[in-house]
């Protein structure tokens, strides 16, 4: 049976790469391939998420898919997309990677529309494969001018050859890729896509949200010499991730599906994870990447479960004032000053590390209030509970993060974090204001922001179910 098949046989890749990766943690290693393939710790890293995320997505879908007409191209276009993330990840040829690319982009599209005979899938494939086609074609103009430029064929030596480069046409090549990114990523103004492809089975987006979305920021990591060489370029990515990730935060808290919350909140993690790449801090952005995607691959797997109803009155009790409130605000300048200890950011240097580190503070505080307001357990409870969870998944981070970096050693990703600037300490108060708007809940209280939020995140509307009845006819 080809479900079963693939599914064993996704496994035995990831046992392979899991080897693989310890393999290099030891011994440190790093083979090319000839001039198409080369195999680094970057490559190793992303092999052994995409194959562990494919290997739960293929094991859940076995029963969700069970009895279902589409079971055979489903899990023969899963299995394929999966094996060509991988050839993606290990390409070293610009021809390869910039087809591997538009692959990938054209085979999940095909997932999205599984259901051929639905209108609405239909529209949503149409719509992401339309905006893939545009990301792949911007990538293979970058690399094309990158091989025109340095007279190189593979992205090592052109990576090696960029120096030489003059600026307006390193702008160029930096532009078109971080587009490209974008649009993989669905970061505003490019989210359409992602938030119109809710028809899509729900293993299929657990797969593209955990591993396919992120591959903007391997994109990015991948390519990081030529984003990092330009200080102009880094403070247009900066600022590009930051309203992301703000204003789908903002797009979340207004959503009542399911789905489309998930939905906002990947753009929001793809727009912080982007941000980190501008800030030079692109193995954290690669660690960002990892953590997400574990996340959010079981929030998609498990999204059948969250929807429960409740008598009035079944809230916990709000215990964010008092000591919990001195307990809270305690666990966030601890947690800032953990992540700065394990990531080895100084407070003394003014550069992005710092505010990657309130970024971490405020999100801190948010998860802090958050348990406080939505855990079922007594006041004084929760508030021992907050430090005692939040700190050591705090450290969990700094600890993969440290991990990552170390395992990326040899690959040509820039290591130095971009120095302070005023774009930096605007960006810092936006996410300040949108934390305070967060907590006052200005979004309930003023009905023309909750009207302008909705409207601004809506899918397409041919993609939009509007019946019961026409999706369980499907």
């Amino acid at each position: 049976m080809l479900s079963s098949f693939t599914t064993r046989l996704t496994w035995l890749l990831f046992l392979c790469t899991v080897g693989a990766l310890v393999v290099h943690a030891v011994a440190g290693l790093d083979v090319s391939l000839g001039a198409l393939l080369r195999i680094d710790g970057l490559t190793l890293i992303m092999a052994v998420v995409v194959t562990f995320v494919s290997g739960i997505v293929h094991s859940f879908a076995r029963r969700y898919m069970a009895g279902s007409h589409h079971g055979g191209r489903f899990f023969s276009r899963l299995f394929g997309l999966t094996l060509v993330v991988l050839l993606l990840t290990a390409a070293d040829h610009l021809a390869l990677f910039a087809g591997c690319w538009a692959l990938m982009g054209w085979l999940l599209a095909d997932l999205i529309g599984l259901i051929r005979g639905w209108p609405q899938a239909r529209a949503a494939a149409r719509h992401a494969r339309w905006s893939f086609l545009g990301g792949s074609v911007l990538l293979a103009a970058a690399l094309a001018l990158l091989a025109g430029q340095t007279g190189a064929t593979t992205i090592s030596a052109a990576l090696s050859r960029i120096e030489s480069l003059p600026v307006g046409t390193l702008a160029s090549i930096a532009g078109l890729l971080i587009v490209a990114a974008m649009i993989q990523s669905a970061l505003i103004p490019f989210h359409r896509w992602l938030l119109s492809s809710m028809t899509a089975p729900t293993p299929v987006s657990a797969f593209m949200h955990a591993g396919l979305v992120n591959a903007g920021g391997l994109l990015l990591a991948r390519f990081a010499p030529v984003v990092a060489g330009l200080p102009e370029v880094m403070l247009a990515v900066v600022v590009v991730g930051a309203l992301s990730a703000l204003l789908a935060q903002a797009w979340m808290l207004v959503q009542v599906d399911v789905k489309r919350q998930l939905g906002c909140s990947t753009v929001a993690q793809m727009g912080f994870m982007v941000l980190q790449c501008g800030l030079g801090y692109f193995a954290a952005a690669i660690a960002h990447l990892v953590l997400h995607g574990f996340y959010k691959a079981y929030l998609f797997l498990s999204s059948g479960s969250t929807v429960v109803m409740k008598p009035p009155g079944a809230e916990a009790r709000d215990a964010s004032g008092g000591p919990a409130l001195v307990v809270t605000g305690l666990t966030a300048v601890a947690g800032g000053g953990l992540f700065m200890w394990f990531t080895g950011k100084s407070i003394a240097a003014p550069d992005g590390g710092l505010l990657l580190t309130l970024v971490v503070v405020l999100a801190v505080l948010h998860a802090a209030h958050t348990m406080l307001r939505t855990t079922a357990l007594s006041a004084p409870t929760r508030a021992v509970a907050v430090p005692l969870v939040v700190l050591p998944a705090l450290a969990l981070y700094a600890l993969v993060y440290n991990g990552i970096v170390a395992l990326t050693a040899t690959t040509p990703m820039a290591t130095a974090p971009a120095e302070g600037s005023v774009v930096h300490g605007l960006v810092g108060a936006l996410f300040v204001l949108a934390y305070i708007a967060v907590e006052r809940g200005w979004h309930l209280e003023r009905p023309r922001l909750y009207t302008l939020l909705l409207n601004t995140s809506q899918p397409a509307a041919s993609t939009v179910t509007t019946h019961r009845t026409e999706y369980h006819a499907h």
